[in-house]
């Protein structure tokens, strides 16, 4: 049953970034023009990002995650990306997590991003209990659609929400997640 699910899921995801790459094009109102100078530099599409996330309220919580983008035009960026992270709270759990990500991006307008992105992480957690340490090794899968400001060309800023999270099975402690991204 969780293989019908997970096939129905991935074909669901291919469609949608299809659904991106590709309607971009048809429903743009404007006409890309290339001229040719021998004298400009061609600009470089694959720009290297990093997302990451530190907090120390209720505990420890460290996360980074480095990808890298492909402008498939001004509209549309493809992309994937690791990521890791560390979570404590002294004397009770810890949480690991790490894996990997695909990303897709549209700008509709220069200030905003909307993004849809996969993530499959592996979690190791080690709770403190009376009775001795609790260990838990699972994998998480994460579906998130979201959308960030653009303060410049370089930094972005806003959320995204987890369409596959359950509230007793997720590494997420809420369906909601802020996040910062760079690219160099």
């Amino acid at each position: 049953m969780t293989k019908i699910k997970l096939n129905r899921f991935f074909l669901t995801l291919s469609m949608a970034i299809g659904v991106f790459v590709f309607s971009e094009r048809a429903f743009s109102q404007t006409t890309d023009i290339a001229v040719v100078d021998s004298t400009s530099k061609t600009e470089n599409r694959l720009k290297f990002g990093l997302g990451f996330g530190l907090s120390f309220v209720g505990g420890t919580n460290i996360s980074l995650a480095p990808n890298l983008i492909y402008e498939v035009s001004h509209k549309v960026s493809l992309g994937g990306g690791i990521q890791g992270s560390y979570t404590s709270i002294k004397d009770l759990q810890s949480t690991t997590t790490f894996g990997a990500n695909i990303i897709t991006q549209y700008r509709p307008i220069r200030q905003l991003t909307t993004l849809l992105e996969f993530a499959q992480l592996k979690v190791n957690t080690k709770t403190e209990t009376p009775t001795g340490k609790v260990t838990d090794d699972y994998w998480d899968s994460a579906l998130f659609v979201g959308l960030g400001w653009n303060i410049n060309e370089k930094i972005s800023v806003g959320a995204k929400y987890n369409l596959l999270y359950k509230e007793d099975e997720s590494v997420y402690t809420s369906p909601v997640l802020p996040f910062v991204n760079i690219t160099f």
